[in-house]
């Protein structure tokens, strides 16, 4: 059994009982959730190097109807560069982005988070693709309890750079050809070659999983 497929499982697990609690109103229907979001956290557990009281303390944190998450990127592509930003938690370059936030059409997210992450003003021009994760990310290392898509939109420079967020470390242009060491769990380069592609060829349609 995979560790990706373990995860997966998990994660429906954790969605179902989720829901479940959501709707039940019956002692015992609750209970059975209740254990069944254990189970899911014990097989997250060994699938990663985070504990199963972690992964607990997640799954009963969130309530309501299971769904996916939503995680933006923007691409700010100029004379061959792309625009990244360095994370603090890792060290490494990726896409500014990050989780849409309630209220904030994607748009609204992807301009806010650039923003954030680089300091420039962008505006919203194609969204170019929406993928999920798993289908993309191969790393047990990085397992996430819940299931997102990416949304990867190009975005363009109206303005100049202004003060970065508390998280990011750094912003810089980059050639696409030479990109430095990339969070693979936030970008993978085939996502700035998708994106590249979109920016050289607008009229490609929206490529979507």
């Amino acid at each position: 059994m995979s560790g990706n497929q373990t995860i997966q499982w998990a994660r429906r697990i954790a969605a179902l009982a989720q829901t479940g609690l959501t709707y039940t109103h019956d002692p015992y229907e609750q209970e059975r959730c209740e254990e069944l979001q254990q189970i899911a956290a014990e097989m997250m557990a060994s699938s990663s190097d985070i504990t199963q009281t972690h992964w607990e303390t997640i799954f009963k944190n969130e309530s309501g109807y299971a769904t996916p998450k939503v995680d933006v990127r923007g691409a700010v592509i100029e004379d061959g560069k792309v625009l990244l930003s360095r994370e603090q938690q890792d060290g490494r370059w990726s896409l500014p982005g990050g989780w849409a936030d309630v209220n904030d059409t994607p748009s609204e997210a992807i301009v806010r988070e650039v923003r954030e992450e680089t300091g420039y003003p962008v505006k919203c021009v194609k969204l170019a693709a929406v993928l999920d994760r798993d289908l993309h990310l191969n790393d047990p290392e990085h397992a996430h309890p819940f299931h997102i898509y990416k949304l990867l939109f190009l975005c363009e420079r109206t303005g100049e750079a202004d003060e970065l967020c508390h998280d990011i470390t750094d912003a810089a242009f980059f050639d696409v050809e030479n990109l430095p060491p990339l969070s693979e769990h936030r970008t993978l380069p085939k996502h700035i070659k998708l994106l590249l592609q979109h920016h050289l060829t607008p009229e490609l349609p929206t490529q979507f999983d």
